[in-house]
C-alpha cells in the first residue's frame, strides 16, 4: 500500500472524537462497510486507509461539521450521509437541519432530517394544499403536525384539525366499548401521539377542550367548511375516491391542507380504489397543489425499517405478490 492511499484529517481540541465515532465505534463500522476504509485515531488527527479513502474522508468531514454545529450524530444520520455521498450529494451543503420548525414542550427543536423532509417543509410553507406520499417512518405525519402547531402558535391559523379514515389495518377489531369518540380514538392514536410529543399532553388536551384542536375521523368532516384552519388528513391511502373529494372540498378561506399517505399500505376492502392514488393523477397539474414523494432514504426510524421497506419494494417490483 502506497503513501497516497492514506488520508489525514486534523482534529482540534473542540471536537470529541467519541461524538464522531459513535457508541462502541458504531459509526466507524458503518463507514467501513460503505467504503472499505479503516479509520484510526493518532493524537490530533485521524488516519484513513483502505479501498476508498476519499469517500471516507468526505463522510468524516461531514460528521465533524455536524459535531461542530452542536448536532447529535447517530447511526441513522451517518447512514443518511453515506447514502447522500453515494449519490454525489452533501448533507452540509443542503443545509438540511438549519431550519427549526418549532420546539417541543421539552424545548427540543424539531427540524427536517433529510433533503426530502426539507423539501416537504418548504412545500407546506409555500402551497395551500400539499400531498406527502411515502413509506412508513419518513416523518410525513409528524412534520405536518409540527407545521400545524407552528402555524397555530404564530397565529397564522385559528384551529388545527387532524383527520383519519377509520379503516382497520387488515384486522377485525370487533365491537369496541364506550361512546362514539371512545370507539374511534384507537384509530386516531398516532395523531394524538404527535400532538402530545410536540405540545405536551396537558396543553394539547386543554386546546382540544377549547376546540382549538380537533382530532376526528374523516366521516366527521362531511358538510363542513373550514376557514383559518390547518387541516391534516393522515393515512389518506385508506380514503375512497368519494371521501377524498369530500375532504378536499372542506377547505375554506385562510386554510392550509396537508394530506399524507403510503400507497403501499392500502387497507380498503377489495374492489375499492384509493382516493389518494386517484387524487395524485387528477390534481398533479393543479396550481397551488404540490406533491412531495418521500423515499426509503428519508426513513428516520431504526435502520431496520429502511431495510424492510427496501425488501418489500424489491419483492413487489418483481411481480411476486400472490
Amino acid at each position: 500500500m502506497t503513501e497516497t492511499e492514506f488520508r489525514k484529517i486534523k482534529i482540534d481540541d473542540t471536537i470529541d472524537v467519541e461524538d464522531i465515532f459513535g457508541n462502541l465505534d458504531a459509526n466507524l463500522r458503518l463507514i467501513k462497510e460503505a467504503t472499505g476504509a479503516e479509520i484510526i485515531q493518532r493524537e490530533d488527527y485521524l488516519l484513513i486507509r483502505g479501498e476508498q479513502p476519499d469517500a471516507a474522508e468526505r463522510i468524516l468531514e461531514e460528521l465533524i461539521a455536524l459535531v461542530r454545529s452542536g448536532e447529535r450524530v447517530d447511526e441513522q444520520k451517518v447512514n443518511y450521509i453515506i447514502s447522500l455521498q453515494e449519490s454525489g450529494m452533501s448533507y452540509a451543503e443542503q443545509n438540511v437541519s438549519r431550519d427549526v420548525i418549532c420546539f417541543t414542550s421539552r424545548g427540543k427543536p424539531i427540524k427536517a432530517k433529510t433533503i426530502g423532509q426539507k423539501e416537504y417543509v418548504n412545500s407546506i410553507r409555500q402551497k395551500d394544499v400539499v400531498f406527502a406520499i411515502g413509506p412508513a417512518g419518513t416523518g410525513k405525519t409528524y412534520i405536518a403536525v409540527a407545521m400545524a402547531v407552528s402555524a397555530f402558535k404564530n397565529k397564522e391559523v385559528q384551529k388545527i384539525i387532524l383527520a383519519r379514515p377509520a379503516v382497520e389495518a387488515g384486522e377485525n377489531l370487533g365491537f369496541l366499548p364506550g361512546d362514539l369518540q371512545e370507539k374511534v380514538d384507537p384509530y386516531l392514536r398516532p395523531l394524538y401521539d404527535g400532538l402530545y410529543d410536540i405540545l405536551g399532553r396537558e396543553n394539547a388536551l386543554r386546546l382540544k377542550e377549547k376546540e382549538a384542536i380537533e382530532v376526528v375521523p374523516l366521516a366527521y368532516m362531511r358538510g363542513r367548511t373550514l376557514d383559518d384552519a390547518f387541516i391534516i388528513l393522515d393515512e389518506a391511502q385508506n380514503t375512497t375516491q368519494e371521501q377524498m373529494k369530500m375532504f378536499l372540498t372542506r377547505m375554506g378561506f385562510g386554510s392550509k391542507v396537508v394530506v399524507t399517505g403510503d400507497v403501499t399500505q392500502i387497507d380498503l376492502p377489495k374492489g375499492k380504489k384509493s382516493g389518494l392514488t386517484e387524487a395524485a393523477k387528477i390534481l398533479k397539474n393543479v396550481k397551488g397543489i404540490d406533491f412531495c414523494y418521500l423515499k426509503d432514504v428519508d426513513v428516520v426510524r431504526h435502520e431496520m425499517v429502511k431495510r424492510i421497506i427496501k425488501a418489500y419494494d424489491a419483492y413487489y417490483r418483481k411481480g411476486e405478490r400472490r
